[in-house]
């Protein structure tokens, strides 16, 4: 969230630092998990196999974006968009074989995703 809200921008090296932690240590199938899930963390109190967190995987586009990496962007923006149910809504979650998980419908997906799309369509015209 750290460029998202314009703390410091995308290419700074503390952020490219970051996106690479956790593009190493969250992202799993395409999808951004909210925190390591292992039975060895318990902080939450619930077992493993919480689904991917979607608005954090639509703000991991926009950081791509920011960061020129369009192509990459693309291929998690699409990734992502396969969520969406027959009429666009997306849930809090994608759990496995990307079945909606959590509150549904999520705003604050619908709002990630529609940032997201911005980020990419601005990241096209800049190149």
């Amino acid at each position: 969230m750290v460029p998202l809200v314009g703390f410091l921008p995308a290419d700074d090296e503390r952020v490219r630092g970051t996106l690479a932690a956790i593009e190493k240590e969250l992202l799993v199938d395409g999808y951004v998990q909210r925190y390591t899930q292992t039975p060895q963390n318990t902080a939450d109190g619930l077992p493993p196999g919480e689904g991917a967190f979607l608005a954090c995987t639509f703000w991991l586009v926009e950081c791509l974006a920011g960061q020129g990496r369009s192509a990459e962007a693309r291929e998690v923006f699409d990734r992502a968009l396969a969520c969406a149910n027959d009429l666009g809504l997306y849930s809090e979650e994608a759990g496995k074989d990307d079945e909606p998980l959590g509150n549904f419908p999520q705003a604050l997906t619908h709002l990630a995703h529609v940032e997201a799309a911005l980020a990419l369509e601005a990241s096209w015209k800049s190149q």
